[in-house]
């Protein structure tokens, strides 16, 4: 049985894609980009967190977990053992504040799909759908084609979040099932996009231009961080490939936001997220600015 790894499921999303959706996102990366505002989806592997600013130090934890893997220091701080972690739930059904929680849950395509559709209606009246999103969907290749054909099957609108770097023969498998892809561009410059993400950049956009070479439809969304991707040598590198884009519907200067560093401390990770400046929204609309002067059709920044 296909069996696909979830970490989030976000019903009555606004910002995936068009009208109501619900986002699914699938845990697993291939990048490891250093503004990552998802790192519960970085690794494909289970993961437990715990919300230190709702522990109450109760110690229940400490006492039903099997392994003895959670502990409270004499100064009342919460250590976890993540490395002994079964994964049985017995700390986090014993905790009445909420503060753990568990990072990555196995559906299969059936579960998933119902899930998926508790909003048909919603979807139907505002023109919604479902959107796939990570973590890097893709890294789910064949659960991914298997859940978006039963979503086209029952007349659902389908939306892949995707960073671009995964084997085109991927992609080919969900093309038939996609009827739109939200695609990312971080960086045009290969050395630059290796230092900030791990990768560099000649899978991501050669995968565009194959995409497009097919009629798919993309939208593509960049993250705009100041002092590393808004320079005006950047930016037009980027309004120069994407004017080659002939199926691009639209494109989305995203400013930065430095909101997630939590997320790290719950995982027990050290986050190297940039700071913010202050200046994230300028950023993205000078971004927007040399775009749209290029004829490209974009989104401006909220």
């Amino acid at each position: 049985m296909s069996l696909g790894r979830v970490f989030e499921i976000k019903r009555f999303a606004v910002h995936d894609g068009h009208g109501i959706r619900t986002t699914i996102f699938f845990k697993g990366c291939p990048l490891s980009c250093i503004w990552c505002h998802n790192p519960e989806g970085l690794s494909g592997d289970t993961e437990l967190a715990l919300l230190e600013r709702k522990c109450t130090k109760c110690s229940e934890c400490v006492t039903a977990c099997p392994n003895g893997l959670h502990r409270i220091d004499n100064s009342n701080t919460h250590h976890i053992n993540r490395e002994g972690c079964t994964f049985c739930l017995d700390c986090i059904n014993a905790c009445m504040a909420d503060a753990l929680l568990l990072y990555g849950k196995d559906y299969t395509i059936d579960e998933l799909y119902k899930i998926a559709a508790a909003d048909i209606d919603f979807y139907n009246q505002s023109g919604g759908g479902i959107t796939c999103s990570g973590g890097e969907p893709l890294k789910q290749a064949d659960f991914l084609a298997g859940f978006l054909s039963l979503c086209k099957v029952k007349g659902l609108h389908t939306a892949v979040d995707t960073s671009g770097y995964a084997n085109w023969q991927d992609y080919e498998k969900i093309l038939t099932f996609t009827d739109i892809f939200y695609y990312d561009i971080k960086h045009m410059d290969p050395v630059q996009h290796k230092e900030l993400t791990g990768k560099d950049n000649r899978l991501i956009l050669e995968n565009l231009q194959k995409l497009s070479e097919t009629g798919a439809a993309v939208e593509v969304r960049i993250p705009v961080i100041p002092g590393l991707n808004d320079d005006d040598e950047n930016i037009q590198q980027t309004a120069d490939f994407l004017k080659n884009i002939k199926t691009l519907k639209l494109v989305r200067p995203l400013p930065y936001h430095a909101l997630s560093k939590s997320k790290y401390t719950s995982l027990g990770k050290k986050h190297i997220m940039p700071a913010a400046t202050g200046k994230e929204h300028e950023a993205a609309h000078h971004f927007y600015d040399i775009l749209s002067k290029n004829g490209l059709k974009c989104k401006k920044p909220d």
